[in-house]
């Protein structure tokens, strides 16, 4: 009997283990500086997060950075106005004579020159149009990446959170079994005061205490160690005492439909972002053709500067107007390959699309089975401590007639507090479930 008991006890903490998927770390022990002053909500864990976690701050970064790639495009757009300005000593200067009127000079020594100068494109064929299509096109994948980021991170956060949640309510569980057995001791320790009970009852109660507070203790380090990863998360110090809420969701049955299916292949930020990889290939293979399109240009400059007949030291307006035309005529195949090779990016690109529709539906019949699975097992699972109450209260009233003895009725006391630890863990991980449905169809579980 009394190995029977420990073969269970071991299983019920080998049961919690497993879900927490969790190594012993070594954060027992460790001191709490500070904590919050109210539980916290699943939504204000999320929202606290994708504002302010660095991976979301370096895509607000990137988006920074693509705005000013697109003014960087539209800048071609704008003509180049600059002012040059040089002093240039020249020796020796050349000079010629005429018999009779005397020598003068070709040019000045010293040379001085002040220009305002103007360059526009007046037309490109296109060319800094798509150019400027293709930085827009940045920015909109940026902000894509920006949106797929936090859906990852709602992802992991609500695991980290509800991990939390099981880890309170099982220890909550821990210490009404712990206050239960402390009665069952005094209450057996009065009964061997008088002789009708035994050293061996006393020892059984004591060891299962033991064990219940080993258990215990492994949950109160997985529950530090999941709160350090929380805190990490929040930004606060990894010490931070914290609490969440107990928020589960209301069992209710989702049927997949093809219209499910294809929410999801039209709002998963996946798909959104090979799509725009495609659009961004189409714009790059036009951008590439653009290249050699004649361009179309108007140069104008006026200033001052010295040298002009008859006096070459006094400075003089001038001014130059002009318009240009270039053409290229041989790049050295430069545009053929990189029409090849944006055909071939294209054509990888198409296959990422195929890619991402296969794995969102994988994603979503995975995600409805379990939702399915965890349903089932609420039910199971409430009907189970259900019997377990009732066979606890029978075997309580049997011990008070001295029909059974203490370490059965320590059993069935037992059989529901695992029972409890079960419904518990299929309420969470239909709670988790259903948010990882809701998450891979494509719906915001943030603000």
């Amino acid at each position: 009997m009394f190995n029977h008991n420990s073969h269970k006890m071991r299983l019920s903490l080998t049961y919690i283990v497993l879900f927490l998927a969790l190594p012993a770390l070594g954060a027992h022990g460790q001191t709490i500086e500070k904590s919050y002053p109210d539980s916290l909500t699943l939504s204000s864990v999320i929202n606290e997060v994708i504002h302010n976690y660095p991976s979301i701050k370096k895509i607000e970064s990137d988006i920074e950075s693509a705005n000013a790639k697109i003014g960087m495009a539209k800048s071609a757009y704008f003509p180049d106005v600059n002012l040059s300005s040089s002093y240039t000593r020249i020796g020796p200067t050349s000079s010629i004579s005429f018999p009779g009127f005397g020598t003068f000079d070709l040019y000045p020594a010293n040379n001085y020159s002040a220009t305002l100068n103007y360059n526009q494109t007046l037309y490109d064929f296109g060319k800094t149009a798509k150019n400027v299509s293709f930085e827009q096109q940045n920015k909109e994948l940026a902000i894509q990446n920006e949106e797929l980021v936090k859906q990852r991170l709602s992802l992991t956060l609500v695991g980290t959170y509800y991990a939390i949640v099981f880890l309170q309510e099982a220890i909550n569980i821990k210490d009404q079994e712990l206050a239960t057995l402390a009665e069952h001791l005094h209450f057996v320790e009065k009964k061997n005061a008088t002789g009708s009970a035994t050293e061996y009852e006393i020892l059984t109660t004591k060891v299962r205490i033991s064990t219940i507070e080993n258990q215990k203790t492994d949950l109160l380090t997985s529950l530090q160690v999941q709160s350090c990863q929380l805190n990490l998360f929040l930004g606060q110090s990894e010490k931070t005492k914290l609490k969440v809420k107990k928020e589960l969701q209301t069992p209710q049955t989702v049927v997949l439909s093809d219209s499910l299916v294809a929410y999801a292949i039209a709002n998963r930020e996946e798909m959104k972002i090979a799509r725009q990889k495609i659009k961004m290939n189409e714009i790059r293979y036009k951008m590439v053709g653009a290249q050699n399109n004649p361009v179309f240009n108007v140069m104008a400059s006026g200033g001052f500067k010295n040298g002009y007949v008859p006096d070459l030291d006094v400075a003089k307006a001038n001014y130059a107007v002009g318009v240009g035309f270039r053409v290229p005529i041989f790049d050295a195949t430069r545009t053929k390959n990189s029409r090849l090779q944006v055909k071939a990016d294209l054509q990888g690109n198409n296959q990422d699309v195929e890619l991402v529709r296969r794995n969102i539906i994988n994603e979503i019949v995975e995600s409805q089975a379990n939702v399915e699975a965890a349903l089932r097992k609420i039910t199971q699972s409430e009907l189970q401590l259900k019997q377990a109450m009732k066979a606890y209260s029978m075997a309580e009233a049997s011990f008070q007639a001295g029909a059974i003895t203490n370490v059965e009725l320590l059993d069935n006391s037992t059989s529901v507090a695992e029972s409890r630890l079960s419904l518990l863990k299929t309420q969470i991980d239909y709670t988790v479930s259903l948010l990882k449905l809701k998450i891979v169809i494509g719906e915001r579980i943030y603000q």
